[in-house]
């Protein structure tokens, strides 16, 4: 392994420098234990590629909720297994549902969405400004 300086031109800052690495905040603030908690709750059940799927397909439905009977259609698994992942997306408050007759409807819970969003979101003051 070779040891590398750095180029004689290249500044380099003092780490006790005040504001040496000062930059913009890129969340407003952080997030408690609790919120933590259930956020993570949320992300991870959006971790599986299949309940990832799930939530896309309900979401881009017209109306806003989809049956029960088109979703399992939509994948080449069982019904069961279409119905665990549904389970662990209504556990985590991503989504919604409501029995009509035989079938069951669901729908996205937008206050979970927008919960997500505001995590993963860039305050405008910390965004960079330039042409665009």
């Amino acid at each position: 392994m070779s040891i590398q300086h750095a180029p004689e031109d290249l500044a380099l800052l003092d780490p006790t420098e005040a504001g040496a690495c000062a930059q913009a905040a890129l969340v407003s603030e952080p997030i408690d234990e609790t919120a933590a908690a259930g956020l993570a709750q949320v992300f991870k059940a959006l971790g599986d590629p299949v309940r990832l799927r799930l939530v896309s397909l309900i979401g881009a439905r017209d109306g806003g909720e989809v049956c029960v009977c088109d979703l399992t259609s939509a994948f080449d698994l069982s019904q069961p297994t279409i119905s665990h992942h549904l389970k662990v997306l209504r556990e985590a408050g991503l989504i919604d549902s409501e029995r009509r007759g035989t079938w069951v409807y669901y729908r996205l819970v937008p206050s979970a969405l927008e919960r997500m969003a505001g995590v993963l979101s860039v305050p405008v003051s910390s965004r960079p400004s330039g042409p665009g």
